[in-house]
């Protein structure tokens, strides 16, 4: 299954706060369910910006997951403009259907990239896992 690396705290916001789009300054044609890699690096500033424009509050730096798998999103589009709220150019890769997985320490790569891995949505309203 292809994956893309995200920084923390927006590979969170895709799988737990409806970030609907993920912004890169590259064009795609993958369409479909990827993987949400959460890379080892973490954007500080995007913490208060997700305060202050959606007042949203992800896991702290500490304790975010870092460096793995963290959730699945559907790409459906790839756009230049958009009016969802998440989206700041130059492309916007539209995203639906994400949802957190349980969490998979790997290795994150530049662009997209193979990984072999069983989808297991987490169910947060039964606290359990269930595969997809």
């Amino acid at each position: 299954m292809l994956a893309l690396s995200i920084q923390q705290p927006w590979a969170w916001a895709i799988c737990n706060a409806g970030k609907d789009i993920e912004n890169r300054s590259w064009r795609t044609n993958v369409r479909g369910n990827i993987l949400i890699h959460a890379g080892k690096k973490i954007d500080y500033d995007g913490y208060d910006f997700l305060f202050e424009a959606f007042q949203i509050e992800p896991p702290v730096a500490k304790k975010i997951e870092c460096g793995g798998i963290v959730g699945i999103a559907n790409i459906i589009d790839c756009v230049k403009n958009s009016k969802s709220p998440w989206f700041f150019g130059e492309f916007g890769f539209v995203l639906s259907e994400q949802k957190p997985l349980r969490f998979m320490p790997i290795s994150g790569q530049l662009g997209f990239f193979n990984v072999e891995y069983n989808p297991v949505i987490v169910d947060s309203t039964i606290e359990r896992y269930r595969e997809i």
